[in-house]
């Protein structure tokens, strides 16, 4: 605890609370780590909601500043968020959104169709970042997916 009242003491760059007696800072440092955690709830909270509810993921123009704007809070507190309950960087916690909402699209997606509509109706805004994405996720190519899916269809 004391490590981690020091670490936020130096974060938040307290000067006048170097005079005060370590009690002080403490119950100081104390409520901010109790009102971060509970801003973090909050703000991943609006993060799923507008990912689950919103599907905001769909937007190909999605940036940090723009998710930052939609949840209300800056793009400090939303990176730090989304590393800190997700495990991983908007950017990933976006596509893997994205990636799932493809892999429902080609199930019931005539393969004959443009893929470019795929990837637009999925929110990538290009075919190298879809790829790069669905291999990182899914651990192969769409294409070999897709084909996967499709013999799946026609032994059923």
């Amino acid at each position: 605890m004391k490590n981690q009242l020091q670490n936020q003491e130096k974060k938040l760059g307290i000067a006048s609370l170097l005079q005060k007696g370590e009690d002080s800072k403490e119950d100081f440092l104390k409520e901010e780590l109790e009102y971060d955690g509970k801003q973090d709830g909050d703000i991943s909270k609006s993060i799923i909601y507008q990912l689950e509810v919103k599907k905001i993921y769909l937007d190909p123009d999605l940036t940090l500043v723009k998710f930052s704007s939609i949840v209300g809070t800056n793009t400090t507190y939303l990176s730090n968020t989304v590393n800190r309950r997700f495990g991983m960087n908007l950017k990933t916690l976006v596509n893997r959104y994205r990636v799932e909402h493809a892999k429902r699209l080609m199930e019931v997606w005539d393969s004959a169709l443009d893929i470019g509509e795929l990837i637009r109706a999925s929110g990538f805004s290009s075919r190298s970042i879809f790829y790069s994405a669905f291999r990182r996720e899914v651990g192969m190519t769409p294409t070999r997916y897709w084909s996967r899916l499709e013999r799946k269809t026609n032994e059923s």
